[in-house]
């Protein structure tokens, strides 16, 4: 097994690339940032990865989610990316869940780690609401046109830091939603693997209308 995590075992050992055998993590939801999360996280060691999608592959998808490809229409966009975890990775235990968040956060799955990848505000307020209750700590992102957001919640309120409004997204570059998904790729996985994290801090990235990628931080009050 460590032949196959040789690079990242460079990193952290193999004391800590065994402790990853031992973490578990849902991803809520399977479409764009689902997908990148997948391919970036399946493949690092893992234990148990939860992939939580209701929705189904339309041709309109394929250009930014790196799971799906021509004739996947109609499949279940959890279901593939659990596949495609099983191919790149034997090491890691995939679970894929057709349903929603409320009907997943019913089954009451014991997780360390959740993350968002869903396209809704409301969603994302169920899911701040969910690990509050279990004292559990999630990774919020967003992509829209050539910007995208990303925060490691613990302490604060996702409620308190948006209005929660149901709003349908404008355009989506592609390579913008590999980038937000590889920022909460790598908080994931530093995260689990017991390095150091910012917590409760927004970052916000985008391109300026020079084509100059900027990043901005603000630090979210805590409760």
């Amino acid at each position: 097994m460590m032949s196959y995590f040789h690079r990242q075992v460079q990193l952290w050992g193999e004391e800590t690339q065994n402790m990853l055998q031992n973490k578990k993590i849902a991803i809520i939801g399977a479409g764009g940032l689902g997908s990148s999360l997948a391919f970036a996280l399946g493949a690092s060691g893992i234990g148990e990865i939860h992939l939580v999608d209701f929705d189904e592959v339309s041709t309109h998808n394929i250009h930014r989610q790196i799971a799906f490809k021509i004739g996947d229409e109609g499949k279940n966009k959890a279901t593939l990316n659990a596949l495609l975890i099983e191919q790149r990775c034997p090491f890691v235990k995939t679970v894929s869940h057709e349903c929603d968040f409320e009907e997943f956060a019913k089954k009451n799955i014991t997780v360390d780690l959740i993350i968002d990848a869903t396209d809704n505000l409301p969603t994302r307020a169920e899911i701040d609401e969910y690990c509050r209750s279990k004292n559990l700590p999630w990774i919020y992102g967003s992509v829209e046109a050539f910007h995208g957001q990303v925060c490691f919640f613990e302490h604060s309120s996702f409620k308190d830091a948006f209005k929660i409004i149901l709003q349908t997204p404008a355009g989506i570059a592609a390579p913008i939603v590999m980038h937000i998904a590889s920022l909460q790729a790598n908080l994931a996985l530093r995260y689990l693997a017991g390095l150091s994290v910012k917590k409760n801090q927004l970052y916000y990235i985008f391109f300026n209308n020079e084509g100059e990628l900027v990043t901005q931080k603000f630090s979210l009050p805590t409760t």
